[in-house]
């Protein structure tokens, strides 16, 4: 049995097909309701200023980042930055993505404790992602007299994988401030925009699903393959 080629791959294959359709949902969902105007008819920017403002977040700057859906929230630098489509997009899908991440930045000024502890282990996670699996790999090749890098590799991905998951609730919550501030503040109208904005976002939220499961799975082909050293 060789890693990377063996019968714990198949663990895997839901979770690249998973992954695969969350990517396409998202994507087509996003096209959709950017095609949809908001009857407000304010840009992602100004949402994303005004909640800001409206929460004493003035020190907070909304700027504008290349790239499509590479929107998102700095908490190191404490900057809320969004794509070219939704920093002057005044559609369903700009303005919901937006409030989105201004929910973040909300909860980062609150202490959001799910978010604090992801902050706290971001850098411990980054690492693990690439060199856990690389030590894991490298210790099970070399054989049994490594298991020394087999357990450090999983300890360094669990990390990841504990990363992963603590993201869901961050992801849910922000969702959840954002179509709340949307819908109380008028800036989406009850009924189709509302829903519109809710789909966008729960289709994001399916990339973070999938990837915490891909993680969930990649660590328990790494505890059965590290247990079949042992036989």
């Amino acid at each position: 049995m060789f890693f990377g080629f063996d019968s714990t791959f198949l663990l895997l294959i839901p979770a690249i097909i998973f992954s695969i359709y969350a990517q396409i949902k998202v994507n087509s969902t996003f096209k959709k309701y950017q095609a949809e105007g908001a009857a407000a008819g304010k840009t992602g920017s100004q949402v994303a200023r005004a909640i800001l403002d409206s929460n004493q977040l003035t020190d907070i700057p909304v700027e504008i980042t290349p790239g499509s859906l590479s929107d998102h929230y700095d908490p190191r630098n404490r900057a809320l930055r969004l794509s070219p489509e939704v920093y002057h997009g005044r559609s369903l899908a700009a303005l919901g993505v937006a409030a989105h991440e201004a929910g973040h930045a909300l909860q980062h000024s609150e202490n959001y404790s799910p978010l604090t502890l992801r902050n706290a282990i971001f850098p411990v996670a980054s690492f693990g992602s690439n060199l856990g699996y690389f030590l894991f790999f490298i210790g099970f090749i070399l054989g049994g007299g490594n298991r020394f890098l087999i357990d450090l590799g999983i300890v360094l991905f669990s990390f990841f994988v504990f990363f992963t998951v603590l993201t869901l609730p961050v992801e849910f919550n922000a969702s959840n401030r954002a179509l709340a501030i949307l819908g109380q503040r008028g800036y989406l109208l009850p009924g189709s925009e509302l829903e519109g904005a809710r789909k966008v976002l729960r289709a994001a939220a399916l990339t973070y699903v999938a990837s915490a499961t891909a993680a969930i799975l990649n660590l328990v082909r790494m505890l059965i393959l590290r247990g079949s050293g042992d036989d």
